[in-house]
């Protein structure tokens, strides 16, 4: 059997898509639609708070394309905390006119070879901010996808012995770390709790580094040859006062 790449688990994640129920909104009242506004900030303002107590993070994306409005990203210590935040949002009035279209549920993964020996991870300066991500300082724009190592015939990824994937993935890595300087990538693993094995969320100040970014990968054996993509998500960040604004209706 090939042998299995060890890894660092932080934070979960969850993400959770939603589309706008448009026709719901538009019919009810000025003074409904104020309200559920009002009672979206209150749920931000305690989301921020966990973010500030150091234990999660939090942030909301309006999303292009149809496939979503509206992008909320949690990261949590445990599954658990993220099934309070995702029932807690379920709880405000914003969640009577949105309905899900889409959600993953992933764990923040790295590489064991980051971690110094007889260091606790989650206690090393260095990989702190990695693995348990704080939102608030990412880029405005977001992307995210989901994917599979292949596992068909010849191109089977799980078959491959690990000095092989080690230096298959470092020149894969090297990408990555050629556009370091404008896009922070947070990898995800969901082997066995969710429908994909990993999750890729990228941040940036032009989404266009992440069409650049990921058309050179695809020259990559790794992507080429063994990489399975899902849909891709893209959006930009957007606080409760600019929610206002996405979803005024002038009377």
């Amino acid at each position: 059997m090939s042998e299995p790449t060890e890894t660092i688990e932080g934070w979960y994640a969850y993400h959770e898509f939603r589309t706008i129920d448009w026709t719901l909104w538009k019919n009810s009242s000025a003074e409904e639609r104020n309200a559920v506004l009002e009672d979206y900030l209150d749920y931000e303002n305690r989301q921020l708070a966990i973010g500030e107590s150091h234990e999660g993070s939090f942030s909301l994306y309006q999303m292009a394309g149809d496939k979503a409005d509206l992008l909320l990203l949690y990261f949590r210590p445990t599954l658990n905390d993220l099934i309070v935040a995702k029932n807690d949002f379920n709880k405000i009035k914003l969640a009577d006119y949105t309905v899900p279209s889409y959600s993953y549920t992933s764990v923040v993964e790295l590489s064991s070879y980051l971690s110094k020996p007889g260091n606790n991870p989650m206690e090393d300066p260095a990989l702190q901010p990695r693995l348990m991500p704080n939102l608030r300082n990412m880029a405005s724009h977001v992307c995210f996808y989901p994917m599979n190592k292949r596992r068909e015939g010849h191109d089977n990824w799980y078959m491959l012995n690990k000095p092989e994937r080690v230096q298959l993935m470092r020149s894969h890595g090297q990408i990555g770390r050629d556009y370091s300087d404008r896009i922070t990538q947070i990898i995800t693993g969901s082997v066995g709790l969710d429908d994909w094995e990993w999750g890729v969320t990228l941040f940036s100040e032009d989404p266009l580094h992440f069409k650049k970014l990921v058309y050179e990968m695809r020259f990559d054996e790794v992507s080429a040859r063994y990489g399975d993509f899902g849909s891709f998500y893209v959006g930009s960040t957007i606080n409760g006062d600019a929610l206002y604004q996405v979803l005024s209706i002038r009377e």
